[in-house]
């Protein structure tokens, strides 16, 4: 297992597009600090650029790395070796490649000008959201065997994650207006790890007044020790689950 992930992280790494996006959010970033005269509205303005490229080029990058990689995938299957093993280890290096990434471009800048809560808070969550959708993407690659659907479905998930889902909250919010919500977005926002992270780190940054009375009630749970546990254990099942529904199809996959 160790020599396969080892394999995949070397073979990610030396990959051009790995080394652009690394060099592109190494670039943003310190442009980013260094334009703002607090440090604090540099996190602020990172945030947005994390929150869309980093789940963009997770999402896209995998599932692209997976559907090249099916010979490899086919070469290992027919070699005395488990096939849990196998997924498992392609999605170890998978994560631990997009997360060195994430690390090098995004988390040093971070930790040389915001070594805060607040800071590490957008490191944890960039670093979980690279892994998350890893995930997504290992999912949809197995589903699919068709490249171009693939890609396409995990372009639509992007997308939904992205956009499309504040878009259909706003639209129940507005429908039910007159009914107290504000309880069940708590809930509601757990079914987007990209929505989750995004209020973790504003409510770090204490900008949960512009949020109004909703902010009011993501501070109560969000903002106790016991509501950030809570938040991250909904992230890593963001993981846990994907991965294991990618890992029952591959082992019943005829390849």
């Amino acid at each position: 297992m160790k020599k396969i992930i080892k394999y995949v992280i070397i073979d990610i790494l030396r990959n051009k597009i790995m080394l652009a996006y690394t060099l592109f959010l190494l670039l943003i970033s310190l442009s980013v600090f260094n334009l703002e005269d607090n440090s604090a509205k540099g996190l602020l303005s990172l945030l947005n650029i994390i929150l869309i490229i980093v789940p963009l080029v997770s999402i896209m990058f995998s599932a692209i790395y997976v559907y090249n990689s099916a010979e490899f995938l086919e070469l290992l299957v027919s070699q005395p070796l488990k096939r849990k093993t196998i997924w498992l280890s392609v999605f170890s290096g998978l994560a631990s490649s997009l997360a060195i990434a994430f690390f090098v471009g995004a988390g040093i800048p971070i930790l040389l000008y915001e070594a805060t809560a607040t800071g590490f808070m957008m490191l944890g969550t960039g670093l979980l959201l690279s892994v998350i959708f890893v995930a997504i993407a290992m999912l949809a690659a197995v589903i699919t065997r068709d490249k171009a659907k693939g890609i396409g479905v995990a372009i639509l998930l992007w997308l939904y994650f992205s956009l499309l889902f504040d878009g259909l909250v706003l639209f129940v919010l507005f429908q039910f207006a007159d009914y107290p919500m504000e309880k069940i977005m708590v809930g509601v926002s757990t079914l987007n790890p990209i929505d989750l992270s995004r209020i973790l780190i504003l409510l770090k940054m204490d900008v949960s007044a512009l949020m109004g009375y909703t902010g009011a009630i993501f501070k109560n749970f969000f903002g106790t020790q016991t509501g950030v546990l809570l938040s991250f254990l909904v992230l890593t099942l963001w993981i846990v689950i994907p991965t294991w529904l990618s890992l029952r199809k591959f082992n019943r996959k005829d390849l």
